[in-house]
């Protein structure tokens, strides 16, 4: 089993080495066993970048919320 690499710095970064896996995986080259671990990596970095999508999404709806009287709370991400 593969170590559990750490999250990337940004969700660029993230969406740059997904690119990148991608592209291996795309040429066929790769050892199965290899093939496998890149495309767990994949795995964790879609769901990583699809959760900060999210994130960013809900921060937009509050922000352009039509309730002008609507109280103001702090943003809270679920993984923090």
């Amino acid at each position: 089993m593969p170590k559990k690499a750490e999250a990337p710095a940004s969700f660029e970064s993230a969406l740059e080495q997904l690119e990148q896996i991608v592209s291996r995986l795309e040429s066929g080259e790769l050892p199965l066993e290899q093939a496998l671990n890149e495309f767990e990596r994949g795995v964790q970095l879609a769901r990583t970048g699809q959760q900060t999508l999210q994130q960013a999404e809900q921060r937009v709806q509050i922000l352009l919320s039509d309730e002008k009287d609507a109280a103001l709370a702090p943003f809270t991400p679920e993984n923090e």
